[in-house]
């Protein structure tokens, strides 16, 4: 794309969003949020209060959701014991990346394998 070219999709952009912005700054719905909220941060300031606190005030039972939701997020994974009924070995692990648990299960397939399961 020639520069001209560039230029004149950026400068028509540029016009379109100077549109977009005019209607926006005449909505009324957006003149009460901004009111709304600068009221909100004056108040704010005025008793030393951050947005964490007034969430916390307001809703005292999400920070221990929250709290929850982090530390449980992911359960462990159980302890499996397989034994090979040829050989009599067995193998603990936690999941099926294991090094002879692949073996085994490239050798007599994984659904025999899974049978092995204790």
């Amino acid at each position: 794309m020639s520069k001209l070219a560039e230029f004149k999709a950026l400068e028509a952009q540029l016009a379109e969003q100077l549109k977009q912005l005019d209607v926006l700054k005449n909505d009324e719905g957006l003149k009460r949020e901004i009111e709304f909220e600068s009221k909100l941060r004056a108040l704010m300031a005025q008793y030393g209060m951050s947005l964490r606190g007034i969430i916390t005030l307001l809703d005292p039972q999400r920070a221990s959701r929250a709290e929850q939701k982090a530390t449980s997020s992911r359960r462990e994974r159980q302890v499996k014991t397989y034994k090979n009924p040829h050989t009599g070995e067995s193998v603990q692990t936690k999941g099926g990346n294991h090094r002879v648990l692949k073996a085994w299960k490239a050798e007599f397939g994984a659904k025999v394998v899974e049978g092995w399961l204790q």
